[in-house]
């Protein structure tokens, strides 16, 4: 982060999440605190050498800026634009108000005794499973955690859409998913048991066969921003990395923290520093529930039921690129 984006960072913290600098422990000093521990992972014992504070003192504003930055998500979760008529990135042209994408992923998490079995996962890990939600320019819209390792992707997603602050779709619009989850209106899934991961169209390799596997390669291509947007906040915070020890609830507040500051970084830089850079291939762990107060809204889905309707409607998108497709290499 550049030394103006943290100029930035405090003033909307001090202005819109009731942040307040202390007789002895000003406002720039508190979010540098709260910082490095999020992007170096280090220890409270670390800062206390470092900033000649007390472990208290360390600990205290280290969770009064937590709670700021939770404070201000309403002002840091980013707006969904769908994909217009005239759109002409060949990655998103054919998906006509598509608001971006949506994956599940485990982040690992310290749990007390009795509540690691729920946390756990088939691989025997203790994790939250988190739901997140980007738009096309990487950044995140929405995110759901607290739910325990062992509840499936498809329980959680159903969670995500009728729980009372919920993610919004308007209808005639909707999120990229992967075939884990339901094809419904509002989501639109590849076809199963089809080729579909982008590494299967490498070097232009295995040249689609059908209409079915050309709508899996340009949907793997416009999906891969939500893979991209996880990569890059697990290789910019530390701390995402690896299981730390505060309360889960804290824990859960801490991903959210990274992620709409992942969002403030990018709207405020000119350019994101870590972009370039190479990620892991892995998904990469976000979450914490979205507790932004919610309004009901007339014209959303709000339930996750496929239809006939839906499926026909992607077919015939589907045949409609492969086609086009098709023209133009005889052409």
């Amino acid at each position: 982060m550049s030394v103006d984006a943290l100029g930035r960072l405090c003033e909307l913290l001090k202005v819109q999440g009731g942040l307040t600098d202390e007789c002895h422990v000003s406002i720039s000093e508190q979010v540098t605190i709260f910082l490095i521990i999020l992007a170096h992972h280090k220890k409270n014992r670390t800062l206390q050498v470092r900033f000649y504070r007390s472990g208290e003192t360390i600990s205290r504003y280290f969770n009064k800026v937590l709670s700021s930055v939770i404070r201000v998500q309403s002002l840091l979760f980013a707006k969904a634009d769908p994909v217009l008529d005239d759109c002409i990135d060949p990655r998103w042209k054919w998906f006509k108000g598509c608001l971006g994408a949506l994956d599940g992923t485990y982040t690992d998490v310290t749990v007390s005794e009795e509540d690691k079995s729920r946390y756990r996962t088939r691989k025997d890990k203790i994790s939250t499973n988190v739901l997140g939600v980007c738009n096309r320019d990487m950044n995140f819209v929405y995110v759901l955690s607290g739910w325990e390792g062992s509840a499936s992707d498809s329980r959680v997603f159903k969670d995500a859409i009728s729980r009372r602050n919920n993610l919004k779709i308007p209808i005639g619009n909707y999120y990229l998913i992967d075939a884990g989850y339901t094809n419904c209106k509002g989501f639109l899934a590849p076809y199963r048991q089809t080729r579909y991961h982008i590494q299967e169209w490498a070097n232009g390799r295995n040249a689609p066969r059908n209409f079915r596997e050309y709508f899996n390669k340009k949907h793997s291509s416009a999906r891969n921003v939500i893979e991209r947007c996880f990569g890059l906040l697990k290789k910019r915070w530390a701390i995402l990395r690896s299981p730390c020890f505060y309360k889960i609830k804290t824990q859960n507040k801490i991903i959210i923290a990274c992620c709409l500051l992942q969002n403030f970084i990018r709207l405020t830089m000119d350019s994101d520093p870590e972009e370039d850079m190479p990620v892991e291939e892995e998904h990469m762990p976000i979450g914490e529930e979205y507790n932004a107060a919610a309004q009901v809204q007339d014209g959303t889905i709000d339930s996750v039921e496929g239809s006939n309707e839906w499926t026909i409607w992607r077919d015939n998108l589907a045949n409609e690129m492969y086609n086009e497709w098709r023209n133009s290499r005889i052409n």
